[in-house]
Formats: structure tokens, sequence, C-alpha cells
């Protein structure tokens, strides 16, 4: 008998998971990047990485609201 867990069985009815892991994996190392940039290097540099890892957030949430 194989115990499932609810995360499994999740992750099979939905489609899109893995590529939804992939964008917040790229939003979050983005985020810290952008966060690291904005304080060590420059504000307007930093700024700019921020804005474009929520690109890859909000793609993230279409996806959700899709499935």
């Amino acid at each position: 008998m194989e115990i499932k867990s609810r995360r499994d069985e999740q992750s099979l009815k939905d489609k899109y998971f893995l590529i939804r892991n992939i964008l917040n994996t790229v939003f979050i190392i983005g985020a810290v990047v952008g966060v690291a940039l904005y304080f060590l290097y420059s504000n307007e540099v930093g700024t700019y990485v921020i804005l474009a890892s929520m690109v890859f957030k909000m793609a993230e949430c279409c996806f959700r609201f899709i499935k």
C-alpha cells in the first residue's frame, strides 16, 4: 500500500505545477539579487531587477488562475 501526500495528489492534478515552481524560483532569486543590488550597488539597478523578477511572479499567478 502506497501512501500519497496531499502535495503529491495536488501536483498530479495541476499540470502547470513544474512551470509554476520554476517561475517561483526565478522570482525568488531575482528578488534576492535585486535587494542585494539595491543596497550594495545602486538603487536604480536594484529596482529594475526587482521589477523584472515581478514579471515572473505575475506569470506564475496567471498559471495558478488558469488551472
